[in-house]
């Protein structure tokens, strides 16, 4: 596959645009929707009733009334299994009393509370928005050391972009955010980091053999080195798609929310790779295209 006459560098004008209007978007319905917490990040308990047969909403809402927690409740049933989420920390006997009232539905029904308090949930949210900034200056570091710093700076905003997207269309689609959620995101800025690392790597390497007069000479440059990387950059992103893919639909519940963020974050992942780290780069370092350089001082000026 071989695109070495596309423009890249003047097609991002497009994209930056579609980029820019996305992340209006997302912070918009990040500010008036918010995003849905799973039991990890609120405090509450999260009731799994593994069953012998079918249970309906319909069957367990007078039990929950008996036990007056249904208020407080959101049912989602499925073929042997049903989850409860409670905002709630259920007591003891609200406890006792849904067991009983299961169990009389279907004496095999076997039932598991995990309970998260107002603290611990907290403490959750600070330490995984704690992980995802220390990646970020890991990765800032990481870069400015091995090529230069504004390699660093288009990078993160890549990775940022990418991870903001990810958040945004799980907070217009109301789907659920946990931890799994987080492991995901960070898997993101991986995928997406060692793309972009790649590109930059190939822009370094044809740097040193480039004669860069003009701004247009580094567009040139930039150019052919995502021309080169294109093809890697797609087949690698097609590969673990594809992986996680059949992992959002043959999956288990458990890993659905997992498998549907890292299926978005490689897309855009890929995609912010070759349309906004790059042509960043290059906004950033062809200010100093054709500059010239100052003397170094004669032996007699010292």
């Amino acid at each position: 596959m071989r695109f070495k006459n596309f423009d890249y560098v003047g097609a991002s004008r497009y994209f930056y645009t579609f980029s820019i209007i996305l992340t209006i978007a997302g912070a918009i319905c990040l500010a008036s929707l918010g995003l849905d917490y799973g039991v990890d990040f609120r405090s509450g308990s999260n009731v799994d009733i593994t069953t012998s047969k079918t249970l309906t909403v319909e069957q367990l809402e007078p039990i929950l009334k008996e036990a007056g927690i249904e208020e407080e409740a959101s049912i989602t049933p499925g073929n042997d299994r049903v989850n409860i989420r409670f905002s709630q920390v259920l007591t003891e006997s609200q406890d006792l009393a849904l067991k009983a009232g299961i169990q009389k539905l279907d004496k095999s029904a076997s039932m598991e509370v995990n309970t998260v308090d107002p603290e611990m949930a907290k403490e959750l949210g600070l330490n995984a928005v704690y992980a995802v900034l220390l990646s970020c200056v890991g990765i800032i570091i990481y870069v400015s050391i091995r090529f230069e710093w504004r390699f660093a700076i288009a990078a993160i905003i890549a990775l940022l972009h990418d991870a903001f997207v990810v958040i945004s269309l799980f907070s217009i689609f109301r789907l659920e955010v946990n931890i799994t959620f987080i492991i995901a995101i960070l898997t993101i800025i991986g995928y997406s980091i060692n793309d972009t690392i790649v590109i930059f790597d190939r822009i370094r390497e044809n740097m040193r053999f480039a004669k860069l007069k003009k701004h247009s000479d580094l567009v040139e440059l930039v150019n052919r080195s995502l021309s080169q990387t294109i093809a890697r950059s797609l087949y690698t992103a097609l590969s673990v798609f594809i992986a996680a893919f059949f992992m959002l639909i043959l999956g288990g519940e458990s890993i659905q929310m997992f498998s549907l963020a890292i299926v978005i974050g490689l897309l855009f992942g890929a995609y912010s790779s070759i349309f906004i780290a790059s042509p960043l780069w290059l906004l950033l370092k062809g200010k100093n295209v054709g500059k010239p350089k100052a003397p170094k001082p004669s032996k007699a000026d010292i």
